[in-house]
């Protein structure tokens, strides 16, 4: 068996339909798929298994996250590949199985595709890792273009990659699409399961790396209904990591806070989520005077500042739990 996909189902039996016909229209015979449930509580195992006889099916029998029920994938597979793939995804032209020939004949260890957005855009598919996580202050409301701003003028490298062009080596690799050679795990060992969901695969690249390089093969595209999955979990909305006033904002910041105190130790930790906490009154006084000075073009509402302080204020509690740094599930859904 040369590859192993695994794909993560929470009530997205639709997606994950779409998501099985684009891989078996080009299946060789050397695939398998392994569908991982986080107790959705439908009937699609019944659906998925009657259309596609061939896939593998774990139950986990109750929302385990991204870490954890992928982790039960790779325990199972038999591949000498495996991929993470989300449930939101479409193979274009054979992606999946082109990605596997040239990851194989590569020296790379893992590797990621070029994502699209439904309307055939470029998504950022790989990133460099920022000293600190500094690149986690971009999304906060004013004082991110503020810091984007002075990051221009210091001429650092942008952390993300827009569309990546040709073969592109990157520090960590979207969690859509992460391609790995198997024996790898054994020196990275598995995704770490204090994660829910959201920068477990950047936190887990960072030890992949250690075993060799990662790349994107922008000439492979992969269409990717970028968080759709996860809006219908935590009845969000909006793609990216840019919305940090609902409940999936507070998932957001707190995976990634434990993904900066695991990866770069408490000193950025306690750096970086000071730089959040002034970054609430910021928010409420950028707010105001933006809606005085530039009524025609306001950006953001008082209910979102609210939502944000709230989200801070909840934060709090985890602290002292995060700097200590012991195994916790770090699941607010």
């Amino acid at each position: 068996m040369r590859l192993s996909v695994i794909i993560i189902n929470y009530k997205t039996g639709g997606l994950v339909l779409d998501c099985l016909a684009s891989l078996y229209e080009f299946d060789t015979g050397n695939m398998e798929i392994i569908v991982v449930d986080n107790d959705s509580g439908d009937h699609i195992s019944e659906i998925m298994q009657e259309k596609f006889p061939g896939i593998i099916f774990i139950q986990m029998g109750y929302n385990a996250g991204f870490a954890r029920a992928n982790n039960a994938g790779i325990l199972e597979a038999k591949g000498a590949n495996i991929l993470l793939l989300n449930s939101d995804t479409v193979n274009l032209h054979d992606a999946v199985n082109k990605c596997e020939a040239m990851l194989s004949a590569s020296s790379y260890v893992a590797a990621g595709v070029q994502l699209l957005n439904a309307d055939g855009s470029p998504q950022i598919s790989g990133n460099y890792a920022m000293k600190g996580g500094l690149n986690y202050l971009l999304p906060l409301p004013y004082l991110g273009r503020l810091f984007k701003g002075i990051a221009g003028l210091m001429k650092v490298k942008k952390p993300s990659i827009e569309k990546a062009s040709g073969t592109t080596e990157v520090d960590w690799i979207n969690g859509a699409f992460l391609m790995l050679k198997k024996n790898v795990i054994e020196t990275a060992g598995l995704l770490d399961e204090d994660f829910f969901l959201y920068a477990e695969e950047a936190e887990w690249c960072s030890r992949i790396k250690k075993a060799g390089k990662l790349c994107i093969f922008g000439e492979l595209n992969v269409l990717h209904l970028q968080g759709a999955s996860a809006n219908d979990a935590f009845g969000s909305e909006g793609q990216g990591y840019f919305n940090l006033f609902d409940r999936k904002g507070l998932q957001i910041m707190l995976s990634n806070f434990v993904r900066i105190r695991k990866q770069f130790g408490t000193g950025w930790f306690l750096f970086d989520i000071l730089v959040y906490y002034f970054a609430a009154p910021v928010f409420f006084v950028g707010i105001f005077f933006s809606w005085i000075y530039f009524p025609k073009s306001r950006r953001y509402t008082f209910s979102q500042a609210k939502g944000y302080a709230g989200n801070m204020r909840r934060l709090f509690a985890y602290i002292p739990r995060i700097i200590k740094n012991r195994p916790f599930f770090y699941k607010v859904l």
